[in-house]
């Protein structure tokens, strides 16, 4: 077992009084209320780099289409695609497809049990496999987040690094501290949500509440711990072609189908980008700001007209009329989503949809 770098006697203090305080400010999360593993999977994926609040509307979504693995397993990956839509970093979606794919087709639809044997499925990494097999099935093994991360190098007095050095040490207290299970509970995955816990409400980034803190006797910066310079955003300007037609009673957007073996993003839906140097002269009918990762994209969406059209880098043959109707369904980039719901373009009840401005005749 690593060395703890409390001693003994604190560190079992410091997992009982965590403890006491999880159980009773832990935030209510459906995720937290089933030892359903599959259920647990799928919220440990969705989580990744992604915002809880963003992560509840996709997650109960994502139940209703895909209640088991098999479900998930028979699905056609648009399918899949489309339910994710809004919450990023598709790839994440893809290989819980090929995962569900896997434990269908050769372990007779049971999820592992074990973080080793976890670790064997396609896109469960040293992270997720620790997660499910502690949460889900009790295994006393450490979860490693960037909660935990700040939370430990604060706890411990070391600087928040992202040095190789700094993960090791972080690794090895977390593993020391997390508990044997017992007969009748869950203590290794309790003490494990209960350190993402603290650190996603307490121990925060910035702000952190140290006063709030129920281990703050323990910690050896209270609040005067030392950070790291964060990155700074990038910034992207970026322009969309709103282009609509209407076919009888059917009103159609025409859409970008990203080539399933595009670098990023492989077959999405998104609206057809412009060149900047195209729209200098024309008053944007949308601007929206779109953040993915460390870039800011400030978005200008263009009402199509001939000049316009001319000014796409591809044929107007490559691109596809989807009906209005069908848009929600569709596997958009959760950019093209936000920009469709901007314009009301994404049918929803109570929603009138407005009428084309532009008509394209074939």
């Amino acid at each position: 077992m690593p060395n703890m770098d409390l001693p003994s006697e604190q560190a079992a203090d410091f997992r009982r009084t965590l403890a006491r305080w999880y159980k009773q400010h832990a935030r209510s999360l459906p995720w937290r209320e089933t030892r359903d593993p599959y259920r647990i999977w799928d919220s440990e994926v969705m989580l990744q780099q992604t915002r809880v609040n963003a992560v509840l509307e996709h997650y109960a979504r994502f139940l209703r289409k895909f209640p088991t693995i098999v479900s998930l397993a028979l699905a056609p990956e648009a399918d899949v695609l489309a339910v994710w839509s809004g919450l990023g970093y598709y790839r994440r979606a893809r290989m819980l497809h090929k995962a569900a794919q896997f434990i269908t087709a050769e372990l007779d639809g049971v999820l592992p049990s074990t973080s080793a044997e976890l670790r064997k499925l396609p896109g469960i990494g040293e992270y997720t496999s620790a997660a499910i097999a502690s949460i889900a099935f009790g295994e006393s093994i450490a979860v490693v987040d960037g909660n935990v991360e700040r939370v430990l190098l604060r706890l411990t007095g070391r600087p928040e690094q992202t040095t190789s050095e700094s993960k090791r040490f972080v690794a090895d207290q977390a593993a020391a501290l997390v508990p044997q299970r017992r007969s009748g509970t869950n203590a290794p995955g309790d003490h494990n949500q209960a350190r993402m816990e603290l650190g996603a409400t307490i121990c925060m980034p910035k702000g952190p509440l140290c006063l709030q803190c129920p281990v703050y006797d323990f910690c050896r910066t209270r609040g005067e711990h030392k950070t790291e310079a964060r990155e700074k955003m990038r910034s992207r300007r970026v322009a969309y072609l709103l282009h609509q037609r209407k076919r009888g009673s059917v009103i159609e957007v025409m859409l970008h189908h990203r080539p399933a073996d595009a670098s990023l993003m492989p077959g999405m839906y998104e609206l057809p980008e412009l060149p900047m140097d195209g729209v200098e002269a024309y008053t944007p009918t949308l601007r929206v700001r779109h953040s993915i990762t460390n870039t800011n994209y400030y978005v200008e969406v263009f009402t199509a007209d001939k000049t316009l059209l001319r000014a796409l880098p591809l044929s107007i043959r490559e691109y596809e009329w989807c009906r209005l109707g069908q848009l929600a369904d569709l596997p958009l980039t959760g950019l093209a989503r936000k920009v469709l719901r901007r314009l009301h373009l994404i049918a929803s009840p109570g929603v009138r949809m407005p009428q084309p401005e532009t008509m394209m005749r074939q």
